[in-house]
Formats: structure tokens, sequence, C-alpha cells
């Protein structure tokens, strides 16, 4: 499977603009033959807290995304804002050119920058097939928190984390994926924007950890006239997650019962 990650600058709040971006780079991903586009966290708006302007009910990114999918025929990543009335909800969604085929909404709420206050947590941990690989994901400050990912690499073999994680942080984001696929034995895929958006600044540092540890080779591509961080990773994968699992079997050494009791006595 081709796998891009879009490490773009977003336009703040700006859902057009940003839909003409991630087509433009489709079109030179589709000449390539790539199969899976991903786009970060919230993509077409940034990570906004105005939710009366990035909040959807009829759950339109969706579908323009999905007409860019039948255009170009490879599968998009896309983050977007559900209105769910009281709150919010902070979903990703993948898109096929046939139709949705996974859609995920994020567990934490970043409480540090406001989210909690907008957004509610969701309550699932969905998992898709596509190219050969099981695929979950998890949101920017769901990387945080270990737990999840255990639980998701019982049945997924590549986790993304697409992300509006700023530079000030680099160092977290960039430890972090790399934990995450060691411990979980998984493809991790880490998909950030890059830029200047608001007050933040985004160093980007996407990247795809094979699980091993391994930060995996790829190609660049850039738009003419887009900011220095701005770019698109291209990576081709072949999923040889057994193969790491049984050649270091570390997950049949977890002792999930004495986990559970341990926590129930804490």
């Amino acid at each position: 499977m081709k796998a891009a990650l879009g490490q773009l600058q977003i336009v703040w709040e700006d859902k057009t603009a940003n839909l003409k971006k991630a087509e433009a780079y489709a079109g030179l991903l589709a000449e390539q033959g790539t199969d899976l586009f991903l786009l970060p966290e919230m993509s077409l708006t940034g990570f906004s807290m105005h939710t009366d302007r990035t909040g959807e009910r009829t759950e339109e990114t969706v579908e323009k995304i999905q007409r860019l999918a039948e255009r170009y025929g490879m599968t998009f990543g896309v983050g977007w804002v559900r209105d769910a009335g009281e709150y919010c909800e902070n979903h990703y969604s993948l898109v096929t050119p046939e139709g949705r085929i996974l859609d995920y909404v994020k567990l934490h709420p970043f409480g540090f920058g406001g989210e909690g206050e907008h957004f509610r947590g969701g309550e699932s941990l969905p998992v898709c097939e596509l190219g050969g690989f099981r695929i979950g994901v998890q949101i920017c400050y769901d990387l945080r928190f270990p737990e999840p990912f255990q639980i998701l690499s019982g049945s997924a073999d590549l986790i993304l984390v697409p992300a509006n994680w700023p530079a000030s942080r680099s160092g977290h984001w960039k430890s972090l994926l790399k934990a995450r696929a060691i411990e979980n034995m998984a493809y991790v895929a880490g998909i950030n924007c890059a830029g200047k958006m608001e007050e933040l600044y985004y160093s980007g540092d996407s990247r795809l950890y094979a699980p091993d540890g391994t930060k995996l080779k790829k190609e660049v591509l850039r738009l003419p006239g887009c900011c220095p961080e701005e770019r698109v990773l291209v990576y081709d994968l072949q999923n040889d997650v057994h193969r790491y699992r049984e050649c270091f079997p570390v997950k049949e050494d977890r002792r999930e019962a004495l986990y559970k009791k341990l926590q129930e006595e804490t």
C-alpha cells in the first residue's frame, strides 16, 4: 500500500481553501498511484474552538472528501467537527471512493487547550481493513494515553495519529510516536500540520514508525509557494507485523488479568 502523510499548513477556519490545497496534492499523488492520503486533525479548519463556525450537522466535509476520493481513486483520511448539540465531537474518517469505512471520535479532549469545554470524548475504537492492513486511529492528545493503543493493537496493524501538535512540544510528539510503535509492535503514523497558525507554530515532524521503532524512508512532495515546513511524505508499506511479533513475541508475555487486578487494588 502506498500511503501519504499530508503535513499541510492549514488556513485557519477556511474549509474552501484547505479543501483546494488537499485536492492539489491529491492530483500529484494520484499520478504516483497512491492508495491512502492522510490529512491532519481538523483538516479543513485547524484546531479551532469556534464550533459555531466549524461544527457540522450534515457532514459536508465527508461528502466533499468522498467526491475527491471518487475523482482521484484513492482513500482519504480527514478530520472534521460534528455538531452534536450541547457539545461537539472531534472526528477522523477514512473515506474511500465507495464511501466511509471508518469514523473515529477522539477519546480525550485536550483540557489544557480548552477542548473539553466544547467537545465530548468518544467511547469506541473502530478498526477497518485497507490495502492489506487493519487500521485504527487515535487523535493528537490521545497519543499521551497508552491504554487505548494496547487495545487497538490487538486487532490493528497500523495506527494513525492525525494531529495539530505545536512545535513547543515536538520532542514529546516524536518520542511518544516511537514508543507507541515499539510497545505495541505496530506501525504508527503521525500526521501533523505545519507552519504558523494563529498564535502557534507547528514544525510538522510527521513520520511513520515500523513495529520495532525504525523510522521508515519516504519520498517528499511539495507544492510551489508552500511554507518551508509543508510537505507530503509518501511511503510504500507492506504488512509484516506478524514477522515482528513472531521474531520477538513480547505481547505473549502480557498479563492482562494481573494488570486489571492491580488497578482494582490501587
